[in-house]
């Protein structure tokens, strides 16, 4: 019996326990909505991890091809990197599945003796944080880039106001209609 033999098929466990365990990660009020609402149209962030979760897993179990892999953790980091998270913070949820494999299959592991494999594993799963740590740091270079993008406008907006009229516009002229992050994703 391998580690993998053991992970596919305690696979449902895992990923409701590590699920759970990012969701743990928001407010409570939000952690229960994500973990109760199942609608993916209702509960898009939601879906998005779980989907991206799942596909992480097999991806671990199966051998990390590193492209795979990042494109599993680009949409679950991308709302990671928007949110009120510290960097430390928005990157746990990969650490998280360390502390749920070794609670899901310590039984196992003993005894088949796997201690090995699960260190390997655990390897697999470091390799897994330094690929989202590249992700994350593209996302918050880009969400400061179209923050830089959104002032300068904002500015030569203002300039060429006073420039036409010779006075400044007012705080309500100055609000611009649409989200500042469109083009994030």
């Amino acid at each position: 019996m391998t580690i993998h033999q053991i992970l596919s098929g305690k696979k449902p466990e895992i990923l409701k326990s590590w699920f759970d365990l990012i969701a743990g990660t928001y407010p409570s009020d939000t952690a229960v909505f994500l973990t109760t609402q199942k609608n993916r149209f209702h509960n898009p962030v939601g879906h998005t991890i779980s989907e991206g979760i799942e596909d992480l897993f097999d991806e671990l179990v199966r051998g990390i091809d590193p492209d795979r892999a990042a494109k599993s953790l680009d949409n679950i980091i991308r709302i990671r990197a928007l949110q009120k998270f510290s960097p430390s913070q928005a990157l746990s949820f990969i650490f998280l599945l360390k502390t749920v494999i070794r609670k899901e299959i310590a039984d196992d592991v003993r005894k088949h003796q796997l201690f090995e494999e699960l260190m390997t594993l655990e390897s697999s799963i470091d390799e897994l944080a330094n690929i989202s740590f590249d992700i994350y740091m593209k996302c918050r270079e880009k969400l400061y880039e179209l923050k830089a993008n959104e002032v300068r406008n904002l500015t030569s907006r203002l300039l060429k106001r006073v420039n036409e009229t010779g006075k400044p516009a007012t705080a309500e002229e100055n609000i611009e209609d649409g989200p500042l992050f469109n083009s994030f994703y």
